[in-house]
């Protein structure tokens, strides 16, 4: 079955960013025209998507990132997640009355880890001054830029939760209201915010003003943060993570990240002859919706912080585990509720707004780059005078003190989102699709697409999904782009279908570039969103 794609791929033998917004994607190619390197490009847009899309990104969250260095011929693992502040703890949260971790407000807030991330990324592979790579989003902050389509639809959404807090509705509304597509924004704190980053790097955010503002907030919220907790965060290189797929390497960040779902679906998909099954198939469907619930069911029961409590890594990717998985889906039947693995001699406890952009260098080197304040513009607190919201990462802490992901200070929570990388036979690909939890299902989705169905980066994207954001029951959401006859077929089998229409932040907005032994580098980005794969002139 064809996918007949809305646009073309990129193609050029220069460099090439995509990202869901065309002035993020267009900064970063201003860095590469200069000489600078994809991390210098991933860094510009990344900062002008804090600018132009703040509701889902910023220097108030957290930064993931894949570096694949083409000088070396390596691979490269950033987690810039912060961590809770030392004084935040389960005793603390429940001494408020609160006995989940709330959704929103100071106790969410984590120390943010992105502009750590910037530091590190920069200082490893950049090219050019950090004060040249930030310079494109302070202009778009200080002398503002055009709201797209979907960013204002978005924003609008939010209007009552930026209402509530004084700095916020200051900062991201015009007379009371959010702004309209087309009308210009303008964000003069955040442009003195990222030049005090500009000028100093790490440290002109985890201390003097923007440090002081922060605090100045924690205390005025009853938070717990401190200027040590700021100050001593440090982003931390990782290994990635990787599993095959039918001849391909796949790669997802550690834990403290889902990724690993994404290559445990992965695994129990390769049980199965999907090309024979054939694209959005009902088998094919019923095979991939049945591994989402079984890697989750995992992924959720192990996975946490692993500095903190460990995490079988391993034991979770062996194929032999894959396999015995498989076994239990019905090929005939939706399950209704899947239990996580019992592995031997592992201890276990009982039981979001993103940004993803994409960069390639003329050299070959490929950044896949996810930055988020998790929910909509995140806590819903703006520190005075900075024009960023904090994120509310720390939601996803667990207060039973038995869980892997469990509150405690310092400790990073378990995160959603994640970059992807895959390679064979001189082809790379950096990939990402944004949404909560449905990351590492979408990961899934897009590798299947390009490896079982033959589609190239751009199809892959654009073709219908499926999401399920719940972690029991039956119910799942397929994209009306998938054939009528297989969403009736899999209501035979038990799924408790929602058709969703198609083009919809439902399923999350991707971008993907790649490379192939020829030295031709692609980009794509879908049209589910504002944005725009553009190529170095």
């Amino acid at each position: 079955m064809a996918v007949m794609a809305g646009r073309s791929k990129v193609a050029t033998r220069h460099g090439i960013v995509a990202a869901n917004q065309p002035l993020a994607a267009q900064a970063g190619v201003r860095m590469l025209e200069r000489g600078g390197s994809a991390v210098d490009a991933a860094i510009a847009t990344n900062a002008v998507l804090g600018v132009v899309d703040p509701e889902m990104n910023g220097i108030g969250g957290d930064l993931f990132a894949i570096v694949y260095d083409a000088q070396t011929g390596t691979l490269h693992g950033l987690n810039a997640s912060g961590w809770a502040p030392a004084a935040l703890t389960a005793a603390l949260v429940k001494a408020r009355g609160v006995h989940e971790m709330p959704a929103h407000g100071i106790l969410s807030v984590t120390v943010p880890g992105a502009v750590a991330g910037w530091s590190a990324l920069h200082q490893r592979f950049g090219r050019l001054p950090l004060s040249e790579v930030l310079a494109p989003a302070i202009d778009y902050a200080d002398n503002g830029f055009p709201v797209s389509d979907i960013i204002a639809g978005r924003w609008a959404r939010w209007k009552d939760k930026l209402a509530a807090d004084n700095a916020s509705a200051q900062t991201y509304l015009i007379d009371g209201h959010t702004p309209a597509a087309g009308e210009i924004f303008a964000n003069r704190h955040l442009a003195r915010a990222l030049q005090r980053i500009a000028q100093s790097g790490p440290t002109g955010f985890y201390e003097g003003a923007t440090a002081d503002a922060i605090l100045q907030l924690s205390d005025a919220h009853g938070g717990a943060m401190t200027a040590a907790d700021l100050r001593e965060l440090e982003a931390e290189w990782v290994d990635p993570v990787s599993t095959s797929y039918r001849g391909w390497s796949v790669f997802e960040l550690p834990p403290n990240t889902q990724g690993i779902a994404a290559l445990m679906m992965l695994n129990i998909m390769e049980c199965f002859p999907l090309r024979e099954y054939g694209l959005h198939s009902p088998a094919s469907l019923h095979v991939m919706i049945e591994a989402k619930k079984l890697a989750y069911a995992d992924m959720l029961r192990y996975v946490g912080d692993p500095r903190a409590t460990p995490v079988p890594v391993r034991e979770l990717l062996l194929k032999s585990h894959a396999a015995e998985r498989a076994q239990s889906i019905n090929p005939r039947r939706a399950a209704t509720h899947v239990a996580p693995s019992l592995l031997e001699g592992v201890t276990t406890a009982k039981g979001g707004d993103t940004i993803y952009l994409a960069a390639i260098d003329g050299r070959g080197s490929i950044v896949s780059l996810i930055q988020s304040i998790f929910d909509g513009f995140g806590s819903g607190l703006v520190p005075p005078g900075c024009g960023f919201a904090l994120h509310n990462r720390g939601a996803f802490f667990s207060l039973d003190s038995r869980h892997p992901n469990a509150l405690a200070p310092r400790k990073r929570p378990l995160h959603t989102i994640i970059p992807g990388f895959m390679e064979r036979d001189g082809v790379r690909v950096g990939f990402g699709i944004m949404g909560a939890w449905n990351q590492a299902q979408a990961h899934a989705q897009f590798v299947a697409n390009v490896v079982d169905f033959d589609l190239d980066i751009q199809e892959a994207l654009e073709a219908g999904r499926f999401t399920k954001p719940t972690f029991d029951g039956a119910d799942v959401f397929i994209e009306a782009l998938i054939p009528e006859s297989t969403a009736k077929a899999l209501t035979a089998m038990g799924h408790d279908v929602e058709i969703v229409p198609p083009r919809s932040g439902t399923f999350g907005y991707g971008q993907a570039v790649a490379s192939n032994a020829a030295g031709v580098h692609f980009g794509a980005s879908e049209p589910r969103h504002d944005g725009a794969a553009i190529p170095e002139s």
